[in-house]
């Protein structure tokens, strides 16, 4: 699959905090701008890919935007960590030849519908609900007080104060400030106001958390020969991957012998450099989840673009461009799916906050959850 396929359009919605819409035309608004961008028709659409969370059906989106036959649909689970992962199913699609042009898309209302910050009380009994039942009786109840467990050992381990959380908020904000389609546009941040926000779950504060967005994306995939005969230039899938490790629970890893890091991102980057011929230094820019702050410099720390606990030091220095879109912080919560579409941006030379010869580019899935990430690459 390794350089066969290409991202070929990318669209989306306005990132808002109350669409006023539902999640359905959010999802067909998104499959039609991409398509848009692509210079391809609705009609030109066989395959369709999206999460399991997402609440619009593969046949509902192909009604809703005129696409006619579908000859593959596909889901990916584990909330965010799919992102990275329906451009591999896209990419896999397309190179076994059983597609030739796929979409992936997500859209929800997070903000005005169902908030994922609510919590997980009451749900149907299944096996993953027995997983999360070994912290829900101890006030475990959130995806920030889970994620709280692992920030709070990251920074035991390795004698460091949440200032180093707030480099990424900081950075993050920065990049959006300058970005128009960011919700924190004009709204640059300070290591001061990152402190002096509330605490959610210790040591996490208001700052270190991702938005609630309510919007939508999507990507189309094809083969390079043909996206190099479309509209944009081809931004070539170098490599993409998904990674569980062993033993792995869904945001709830408190049995690893490891918790200041992030075993399922070690997965993720060992295949992604194995496939690619890749190394840390010949990346540009790197676009990671940050679903919360600490998760951003263990990733950095796996991927081996630094040592242990010096992810802080990395991002404070900027000497490598991170999330210039403005991440999930910044910009807009959308499962990962606008930090693939930054990628491509900066692939192509129209990020707003653009890295002068960016020709490569690491992005990154929900980490903490089985996972996912892309190295996108410049045609040639």
């Amino acid at each position: 699959m390794t350089g066969a396929a290409a991202i070929a359009g990318i669209g989306a919605t306005a990132f808002t905090k109350d669409s006023g819409r539902s999640e359905l035309a959010l999802a067909a608004e998104a499959v039609r701008a991409a398509l848009a961008d692509a210079g391809l028709a609705p009609g030109d659409v066989d395959g369709l890919v999206t999460f399991t969370m997402d609440t619009s059906p593969e046949i509902a989106v192909a009604r809703a935007t005129g696409i006619g036959e579908l000859a593959f649909f596909s889901r990916v689970h584990y909330g965010g960590g799919a992102a990275c992962a329906t451009v591999q199913q896209a990419a896999l699609a397309v190179t076994a030849g059983v597609a030739d042009v796929v979409v992936c898309y997500r859209a929800f209302n997070e903000r005005s519908g169902r908030r994922f910050g609510a919590g997980v009380r009451g749900r149907e009994p299944s096996a993953e609900g027995v997983a999360l039942g070994w912290g829900l009786p101890f006030g475990l109840l959130t995806p920030a007080s889970w994620a709280a467990m692992h920030a709070r050992r990251y920074l035991h381990m390795y004698g460091l104060t949440t200032e180093v959380f707030g480099h990424v908020a900081v950075t993050d904000r920065r990049y959006a400030a300058r970005n128009p389609a960011a919700y924190f546009h004009g709204r640059p941040l300070t290591l001061a106001e990152h402190a002096a926000s509330r605490w959610i779950a210790e040591p996490l504060r208001l700052l270190d958390c991702c938005q609630e967005t309510d919007g939508g994306q999507a990507l189309v995939v094809t083969s390079l020969a043909r996206a190099r005969t479309l509209r944009r230039p081809p931004v070539v899938i170098a490599a993409a991957a998904q990674g569980a490790a062993r033993g792995q629970e869904q945001m709830t890893g408190f049995y690893e012998g490891d918790l200041g890091g992030l075993p399922e991102t070690g997965v993720v980057a060992r295949r992604l450099w194995r496939d690619s011929g890749l190394r840390p230094a010949d990346v540009d820019v790197a676009v990671l989840y940050d679903h919360f702050t600490p998760y951003v410099l263990m990733q950095l720390e796996e991927f081996g673009f630094c040592g242990p606990g010096e992810g802080g030091d990395l991002v404070a220095s900027g000497t490598l461009p991170v999330n210039t879109h403005g991440g999930q912080l910044g910009e807009a919560y959308l499962h990962g799916m606008n930090g693939i579409a930054e990628g491509v941006r900066q692939v192509r030379g129209t990020s707003v906050n653009q890295v002068p010869g960016a020709g490569r580019v690491l992005v990154t899935a929900g980490s903490g959850v089985p996972t996912s990430g892309l190295i996108l690459a410049a045609d040639g």
